[in-house]
């Protein structure tokens, strides 16, 4: 039996392993998806978790909750090394990776995903909470509880990187500490270019920084973070450097992927034109063909955040979900074009648009780059073009109920009291 081997269980591995079950095979073949986690992760909502407009059930629904009756093999395991020749893959099973299995495959995804690199500043790995995963929310989460149930009199939050994490962190934190922490929330967001969402619309930007000025959050462009402690942070500006208190710092800053992958020997990519490009804090990427398959290994397939891919332009595609998924029905297809003799596709990147959360029932959409809308209309519809994304429509009809549910059942909670 053919075996599919899936490597990342979020935007470009999951959509990639459910778009592989559903096309018209003679034989079905093995699809095994491997992950680290029990949970899918849908990252746009992360930020929604801070100030609990959404739970978790809504944005991490378990693998096995997913994949029900899809035929996919799930897996929960680390993996621990890739061998092209032999066509394996060494996994380590469980939690505790207590358990060391060899996964033989016929063709080979690679959609691990991206990380934050925490090692760009002195103090960052220590100190610095980056915001990728649900690990991460529980980090900050706890640190904010605490923090509010204090008596102090002003509770310092730093972001590192103005681009649409960190403008979208900020504007919920500093909604939820008006509203928990009454007020005493002093935000600061840090980024070392002229503007914040260097890669968003002029629209766009103009809408988040009124958003940003209205909360109050403190905006300091043109300046580096030099080192961090657990109590302080030094920037550095054009005119000199201060070194301030904080109580969290969040860093927001680049992308890079995990050091099993780099020490692959696999061709990278680094971004061009690094000082004008949109992704300059990218720290390379696998090189791929146009089709997606890996440079000089026509079995193993690369998506998502590691993959070098460019748009016409040239420039390095941003390590975003909506990249990931556009690469998802590619990546599909042509493993099956791979394994029945048909042409294969090249990958085409198409610029829908960007969703930007701007705190509590707030948002700014950009429909194509041609046009802009902000608040409530762009809340509900960044809400639902992101319903219609999630993975299986049964994950699609609990959400969407539940939504539609949830207002009477708060109108008739608060009639009772």
């Amino acid at each position: 039996m053919t075996r599919i081997c899936i490597l990342g269980g979020g935007f470009g591995g999951l959509y990639t392993a459910l778009n592989l079950a559903r096309l018209p095979w003679a034989v079905n073949p093995e699809i095994i998806l491997i992950d680290k986690s029990d949970r899918f992760l849908f990252t746009p909502f992360l930020y929604e978790l801070v100030t609990s407009e959404l739970q978790e059930w809504e944005i991490a629904p378990t693998f096995a909750e997913l994949l029900v009756d899809t035929g996919i093999i799930f897996v929960q395991g680390l993996v621990a090394n890739i061998d092209f020749e032999a066509k394996q893959v060494e996994v380590n099973i469980g939690q505790r990776s207590i358990l060391q299995e060899v996964v033989k495959y016929d063709r080979l995804v690679l959609a691990i995903g991206g990380e934050t690199p925490m090692n760009l500043v002195d103090g960052a790995a220590e100190y610095a909470i980056p915001f990728r995963t649900l690990n991460d929310f529980y980090r900050l989460n706890s640190k904010l509880e605490l923090l509010e149930a204090s008596n102090r009199d002003k509770i310092r939050i730093c972001i590192a990187g103005g681009g649409s994490s960190g403008v979208e962190l900020a504007c919920k934190i500093a909604d939820r500490l008006k509203i928990k922490a009454k007020d005493r929330g002093r935000v600061r967001l840090v980024d070392r270019n002229d503007k914040i969402l260097a890669n968003s619309t002029a629209a766009n930007r103009l809408i988040a920084e009124q958003a940003l000025l209205k909360r109050g959050v403190w905006t300091d462009l043109n300046t580096r973070v030099s080192q961090i402690t657990d109590s302080e942070v030094t920037l550095d500006y054009a005119s000199g450097s201060d070194t301030l208190p904080i109580d969290i710092l969040l860093w927001t800053v680049g992308s890079t992927f995990s050091k099993l992958l780099q020490n692959l020997p696999l061709e990278h990519r680094q971004p061009i034109n690094s000082q004008n490009n949109r992704q300059s804090n990218r720290q390379g990427a696998i090189a791929t063909e146009s089709t997606l398959q890996v440079k000089q290994h026509p079995d193993v397939f690369a998506i998502g955040d590691l993959a070098g891919c460019f748009d016409d332009s040239g420039t390095l595609l941003p390590a975003t979900a909506q990249v990931a998924f556009q690469q998802s029905q590619y990546c599909a297809w042509n493993i099956w074009a791979s394994l029945n003799q048909k042409p294969l596709v090249p990958f085409s990147y198409i610029p829908l648009g960007e969703f930007i959360s701007l705190g509590i029932d707030g948002a700014t959409a950009s429909i194509f780059g041609k046009f802009s809308i902000d608040g409530l209309p762009a809340h509900f519809m960044r809400r639902f073009a992101y319903l219609l994304r999630m993975p299986t429509w049964q994950h699609q009809l609990k959400i969407g109920s539940h939504w539609l549910t949830k207002p009477l059942i708060e109108l008739l909670r608060k009639s009772a009291v």
